[in-house]
């Protein structure tokens, strides 16, 4: 009978948790945002005037005069060492994720050696070495790590990635659930 109890507890956390992880996180963002603009009519108004705001500076992104404050500030930015290399970074990992030449377009299959079938799953980041002094015959392949917004970077021979056919949502949210959340969530419940 407290078995039964039990499994039954831990089921129901399975259900209530994440749903109750995902409100609260939403929640906070909300409450977050709504606390750093000093006006908020009502409760949530904040995150919808920063979307609001952001999508507007997005399109006078794409005016003349947002260009040429844009290369102003990219050359002032140049001139500072420790803020270009703080800059540069954030804006190419934002950029990997939503600009036009995201990063994380391509997830690939890498054979991790000769003498074994073992395939580890990543993303093709550079398909040209050159700029580090390497040959053609390599590539750079970004491996994300499971349960953490983290990964590494590895150099690997062409020879030993094949293409994944699926999208690059589904490959990273396989990943990152350590292979638990199958692509196109088709699970074998």
């Amino acid at each position: 009978m407290m078995r039964k109890i039990i499994s039954f507890f831990f089921q129901g956390l399975l259900l209530v948790v994440p749903v109750m992880l995902t409100v609260y996180i939403v929640y906070k963002m909300f409450v977050w945002v709504d606390e750093i603009l000093p006006y908020h009519p009502f409760s949530g108004s904040g995150v919808i005037i920063l979307f609001a705001v952001i999508t507007l500076i997005g399109l006078l992104g794409n005016t003349l005069i947002a260009r040429t404050l844009n290369d102003w500030f990219h050359a002032l930015i140049n001139k500072l060492p420790l803020l270009r290399t703080i800059y540069s970074a954030i804006k190419d990992l934002l950029s990997a994720f939503v600009g036009e030449k995201r990063k994380f377009g391509r997830p690939v299959l890498v054979k991790l050696s000769k003498e074994s079938n073992i395939q580890k799953m990543g993303f093709l980041t550079q398909e040209n070495m050159a700029l580090l002094g390497l040959d053609n015959h390599k590539v750079a392949v970004y491996f994300p790590h499971s349960y953490a917004f983290s990964g590494n970077v590895f150099i690997v021979e062409k020879e030993n990635i094949s293409d994944i056919d699926a999208s690059s949502a589904e490959v990273m949210k396989f990943i990152v659930s350590g292979g638990v959340a199958f692509p196109g969530g088709k699970n074998d419940d």
